[in-house]
C-alpha cells in the first residue's frame, strides 16, 4: 500500500503541475481483489435487453476526450437525451453541458463511480478513459493508474451489477512481432509502449470476467480516429487531425512521421456508428468479445497528395520524431476485420477521399480552399 499511495501522490502532483487534460483525476489508489466485489463466482451470463427496458440507461465515462461527446450525441439521439449521461474529472464547455445530463466522475474513485452507477440505474457503461500512447510513454505512473487501476474498477462495478461493458482497444495492443499486413483479430500481442500493454490487459481481463463472471464485455480494436471537432490528444496518429487545421491556418505542415509509414484509419463517424452497432448485436451473434474494425489504410504521403487537391499550396515538410515512428513501426499496416464484418455486419462508410473532403467542410471554408475549388 505505501507503493501504491507514492505513485498516486506522485502522479497527482504531476497532473497539478503539468494541467494534464487526459480525462482523470489522481486520488488515493485502493488495492483491489482478484475477484469483483460482491460477484458471485458462479454468475451466469446476464446481459440488459431492450425487453428488460425501453431503452438502455448509459454513462460514459472519460467522456471529454476524443469519443466521447460524439458517442453521447449519437446515442442521445437514439435513446433519448436523458438516458446518456457523460461523464469526466474536468469542467465541460458550455454546448456540453447544456447539451444532456453530465457528472463528475473519477474511475479511480470506486465509491463515487459505483454511487454513480446505483443512483442512476446504469445498464450500459462505456469507458473511455485513458492516457494515449505518446502521453503514456512520457508519464508512465500515471498511464498505469489510469489505464489499468481505473479498468478495474470499471470491471468490478461492471460485474456486480450486471452491465453491458464497452471498453475500447487500440491498433496500440499489437506489437513488432505480430502480422502487420494484415493483422487478424487473433494473433501474437507483445506491443512495447505502456498504452498497448494496458489496452491487451483490458481485453484480456474483459474476457476473463465474461467467461468467469458473466460480464457482457464487449471490444473494438479501433484504428487512428480522425475527426474536425477534436484537437490532437497525444496519440501516435494524431498527425492525420493536425494536418487538416494546418492546411487551413499557415498552409505548411510538418509530420512527425516517416511518408511511408502506413496505418489504418478511421473517420470519426464510422468509428462510432461501430461502437453502437457491436453494442447493439446480440449476444448469441458474437463468436469473440474484442473485434478488429478498419476502413482505410493511407500513409502520411498519401494524406497529403489528398489534402494537396484541396489547398494545392499545402506545404509539407517531414521531421521525425524516434519515440513515435518506433511506436508506429510496431503497430499494424492493415486489419483484417473479417470477423466483425461476418458476426454483426460491420460496413465502414468513409474511404480516403470522401474523409479529405468531410474533414474540411466542417472545418470550414478558407480562402484557398475555396480558390482551389
Amino acid at each position: 500500500m505505501p507503493i501504491v499511495k507514492t505513485v498516486s501522490r506522485a502522479v497527482g502532483q504531476l497532473l497539478q503541475s503539468s494541467g494534464c487534460g487526459c480525462g482523470i483525476s489522481i486520488v488515493p489508489v485502493r488495492c483491489i481483489g482478484v475477484s469483483p466485489r460482491q460477484v458471485a463466482s458462479d454468475a451466469g451470463f446476464h446481459s440488459v435487453s431492450f425487453s428488460e427496458s425501453d431503452h438502455p440507461r448509459v454513462l460514459i465515462t472519460g467522456g471529454l476526450g476524443q469519443l466521447g461527446v460524439g458517442l453521447a450525441k449519437l446515442l442521445r439521439k437514439r435513446f433519448g437525451k436523458n438516458n446518456v449521461i457523460l461523464s469526466d474529472i474536468r469542467k465541460p464547455a458550455d454546448n456540453v453541458f447544456y447539451s444532456g445530463p453530465f457528472i463528475y466522475a473519477d474511475i479511480l474513485d470506486y465509491k463515487n463511480l459505483r454511487e454513480i452507477v446505483v443512483n442512476n440505474r446504469i445498464t450500459w457503461l462505456f469507458h473511455y478513459s485513458a492516457l494515449l500512447s505518446a502521453v503514456g510513454e512520457a508519464n508512465v505512473p500515471l498511464a498505469r493508474a489510469v489505464n489499468i487501476t481505473g479498468l478495474h474498477n470499471v470491471l468490478d462495478i461492471a460485474a456486480e451489477h450486471n452491465l453491458r461493458l464497452f471498453v475500447p482497444s487500440t491498433i496500440g495492443a499489437f506489437g513488432p512481432t505480430s502480422p502487420r499486413d494484415p493483422t487478424p483479430d487473433l494473433c501474437i500481442q507483445r506491443p512495447r509502449t505502456i498504452y498497448g500493454v494496458s489496452k491487451v490487459h483490458a481485453e484480456l481481463m474483459g474476457e476473463y470476467y465474461h467467461y468467469r463472471y458473466g460480464l457482457d464485455f464487449r471490444c473494438l480494436r479501433y484504428p487512428g480516429i480522425i475527426s474536425a471537432d477534436s484537437q490532437p490528444g497525444g496519440g501516435t496518429t494524431d498527425y492525420a487531425v493536425q494536418i487538416f487545421h494546418d492546411a487551413i491556418k499557415t498552409g505548411k505542415f510538418q509530420c512527425n512521421l516517416k511518408p511511408d509509414t502506413r496505418l489504418p484509419m478511421m473517420y470519426i463517424d464510422d468509428c462510432l456508428k461501430a461502437t453502437l452497432e457491436v453494442m447493439e448485436a446480440p449476444a448469441e451473434a458474437l463468436s469473440m468479445r474484442t473485434y478488429n474494425i478498419s476502413a482505410m489504410s493511407f500513409t502520411p504521403e498519401e494524406l497529403a497528395q489528398e489534402v494537396q487537391k484541396h489547398v494545392p499550396e499545402l506545404e509539407v515538410t517531414y521531421n521525425v520524431d524516434k519515440v513515435r515512428q518506433a511506436i508506429a513501426d510496431s503497430w499494424p499496416m492493415n486489419f483484417d476485420d473479417r470477423n466483425a464484418r461476418r458476426d454483426w455486419g460491420w460496413k465502414h462508410d468513409y474511404d480516403l477521399p470522401e474523409l479529405v473532403t468531410t474533414m474540411f467542410s466542417f472545418l470550414g471554408s478558407d480562402s484557398r480552399i475555396a480558390q482551389a475549388n
